[in-house]
């Protein structure tokens, strides 16, 4: 929302499996490794007429309160047009793959 180009935050695996996830879907424009001292990730934001391509982000499972759905309680965000991301036992994916597969897990976070 602070219209950067790209943004950089410590690097980890689950977060680097969402960024590749954002990327495919089309929110942001990349997603990589940055050397240093210690690694990051750095991530190219996407704009489109000046406004952030992601309108919403929203941390839905957090240390505290963990949530879980099963294959048949995915959530539909804004009705198909965001996705969710989850943390199944076959990887990270979104909540569109998460069903094809017929598999449940954590719901990390809403994008639309």
């Amino acid at each position: 929302m602070a219209n950067h180009a790209s943004v950089r935050i410590p690097y980890s695996r689950v977060k680097f499996e969402v960024a590749k996830i954002l990327v495919n879907r089309g929110y942001v424009a990349s997603a990589e490794q940055a050397e240093g001292r210690f690694p990051e990730l750095e991530i190219v934001l996407k704009y489109k007429d000046g406004k952030p391509v992601i309108q919403h982000l929203d941390r839905v499972s957090k240390p505290g309160c963990r949530v879980y759905a099963s294959k048949r309680t995915l959530p539909h965000v804004l009705n198909g047009l965001g996705m969710a991301i989850i943390s199944t036992s076959q990887g990270v994916m979104d909540d569109k793959e998460a069903r094809q597969k017929n598999v449940g897990g954590e719901v990390l976070c809403e994008v639309y």
